[in-house]
């Protein structure tokens, strides 16, 4: 299923007034869905838990819809951030969309009843696969007006990557060239958006079912994988940003030879080519990995593009929370397209 913002131009929208959420009736006890132990999908159970409590400048935010992203799967697996989960059953999950129950005091800017996205500090404190989560304000914006809870909890590890390669990392510009890997995924959606919005050149790397969708949302070029190895076709660009890395067909070897002199080589996934930086270096190209980082700023900017209809998120499947083990499943398959959104709550 596709959704497009409801809203286009670049008439300011105006704030909603927050609700009447009652910020005192908060149980406390909770469902979630939580890893019982590292391994296959199966180890995902819906618990009890203890409802939490957020401290200093956190907001306490009861969770719509939570987002499902391949760090995920991988924290499942063992490898990700397990390491610093220190015992279990731990509730996963970055993204939300939900709605304010506590703030840290009476005048914050999201007062209880504010519907708000963002990311959790999984695994410092639970996730969001939970009827309630908490995240520090820096981490939280308001939801965009034009989208559902579902549709917003799709968009802030994925968009926050993707502004974080596009903008802060390659600095997308008119005129630049970018290749994007794995176009169609979470992330990839995202970056292709984003850098085409900035005036870049874009190629993208997807199967072939996804290229006309892919063009749609700004692509220039797109190179089907199951048919085309892409150094066959694609030459003296000025930036890759690798979704992939050396796990796959050795993408990230293959990606530095269509790099022009100098240019800059992005790699995402943690742990897919240890050796990157010096096989670069020997190429003659720039080198750097990168992580999300969960800018509350940035996210309202982001929420502004998605409000304005400049960039969009597509939500591929919508999963009950029950059923976490299945969005996992898909996670891993490869083969989604944009999100796979997790329902907790009603809105």
């Amino acid at each position: 299923m596709r959704f497009r913002p409801l809203r286009s131009g670049s008439t300011p929208i105006a704030h909603p007034a927050p609700s009447s959420e009652p910020s005192a009736e908060v149980p406390s006890s909770m469902r979630a869905t939580a890893m019982t132990a590292a391994g296959e999908p199966s180890t995902l159970r819906t618990v009890d838990m203890p409802t939490p409590s957020p401290v200093l400048s956190e907001v306490l935010v009861r969770v719509v819809a939570a987002g499902v992203n391949p760090i995920d799967a991988k924290t499942r697996r063992g490898a990700g951030v397990s390491g610093a989960i220190d015992e279990f059953p731990s509730v996963l999950g970055f993204d939300f969309s939900g709605i304010v129950v506590r703030a840290p005091y009476e005048a914050h800017p999201f007062p209880p009843g504010t519907p708000v996205y963002g990311m959790a500090s999984f695994p410092r404190t639970g996730g969001s696969y939970a009827e309630y989560v908490v995240a520090p304000t820096l981490s939280v914006a308001r939801k965009p007006a034009s989208l559902s809870h579902v549709e917003a909890a799709g968009v802030p590890l994925a968009a926050l990557t993707a502004w974080g390669l596009v903008v802060e990392t390659a600095h997308a510009h008119e005129g630049q060239r970018i290749l994007v890997h794995a176009g169609s995924g979470g992330v990839g959606h995202f970056a292709v958006q984003l850098a085409a919005y900035f005036g870049a050149h874009v190629t993208a790397t997807s199967s072939g079912r996804n290229a006309a969708w892919l063009r749609e949302l700004g692509a220039a070029t797109v190179v089907d994988y199951t048919t085309t190895r892409f150094e066959e076709v694609v030459a003296e660009v000025d930036v890759v940003i690798d979704l992939i890395g050396n796990v796959h067909d050795d993408t990230g070897t293959r990606s530095l030879s269509v790099l022009r002199p100098g240019g800059l080589y992005v790699l995402v996934p943690t742990g897919s080519w240890p050796g990157f930086a010096e096989a670069a270096a020997s190429a003659g190209v720039r080198s750097t990995s990168y992580k999300v980082i969960p800018d509350g700023g940035a996210l309202a900017t982001i929420g502004r593009l998605l409000d304005s209809g400049s960039i969009q998120v597509y939500i591929d499947q919508v999963i009950e929370l029950d059923d976490a083990a299945r969005a996992h499943a898909l996670i891993e398959e490869g083969h989604t397209r944009g999100k796979v959104v997790l329902r907790v709550s009603d809105d």
